[in-house]
């Protein structure tokens, strides 16, 4: 189990409120299996990447992140920003709202960088939605968390987790909450992405780093659940031609 660090940044009180809540509540519901805090940067702002499984993760892996001394800024799907008291939440707890299909969408990145030099955490799903993979595997990226990272330099680090779909289905709003749901996290070394950092950023380093980013995560995910993913990685834009 994790030791609880000192908070590396200073974060609200407000953030340091709905924190304190939200790990009291999944100390009620789940049972930590972590791994890995030792290899996360200590100073410097850097990318956790994580697999997206269910709606409860965004809560497990700010567990493991705030728990271990990071309180992350999150970027979210602008509609839940405008929902009664979490979207209050999300807005007074400095998290970013992605704007897709605007002509606002690249704000996103562009806070999520100045949020990085600026020596924060970004936690992103790179997938950007639910995998909708199956059998529940990480599925392609989205570009985002690679431009994030080849744009600032910082590194990324992988967060790879799995069980909290036990507390909380695929795409599921019922939550299980007894017996408490074992939930194994663990973070990995930065992703080596040295190569794709010169200019000029164009399609092919994106698409290169957002590859190994899924790649790492998959591997990290195999060796947790025992099992090995399909060799072809789930596309969403294959499956909506």
């Amino acid at each position: 189990m994790a030791r609880r660090i000192p908070l590396r940044s200073t974060s609200s009180l407000i953030y340091r409120a709905v924190a304190g809540l939200i790990r009291g509540v999944l100390w009620c519901v789940t049972r930590k299996d972590w791994h890995g805090q030792d290899d996360m940067p200590a100073e410097g702002g850097f990318i956790a990447v994580s697999n997206h499984v269910t709606y409860a993760d965004p809560l497990t892996l700010a567990h493991f992140l705030y728990n271990s001394g990071y309180p992350p800024h999150f970027l979210g799907k602008s509609p839940l920003f405008s929902l009664p008291v979490i979207g209050w939440i999300l807005t007074k707890t400095d998290q970013i709202p992605v704007h897709r299909g605007t002509v606002r969408a690249k704000d996103a990145v562009d806070t999520g960088m100045k949020v990085l030099r600026a020596g924060d955490v970004i936690a992103i799903f790179p997938e950007g939605t639910l995998t909708r993979d199956p059998d529940l595997w990480p599925m392609m990226a989205r570009t985002g968390a690679a431009r994030m990272a080849l744009e600032t330099g910082v590194p990324v680090v992988p967060v790879a987790q799995w069980g909290a779909h036990k507390l909380l289905g695929h795409y599921s709003k019922r939550v299980h909450p007894f017996p408490r749901k074992m939930v194994t996290i663990k973070a990995g070394p930065a992703i080596y992405l040295d190569d794709l950092r010169e200019k000029p950023l164009d399609n092919e380093k994106l698409r290169e780093a957002s590859k190994r980013i899924m790649d790492t995560l998959t591997v990290m995910v195999e060796e947790m659940r025992g099992e090995q993913a399909p060799a072809e990685r789930y596309d969403m834009r294959k499956h909506k031609a």
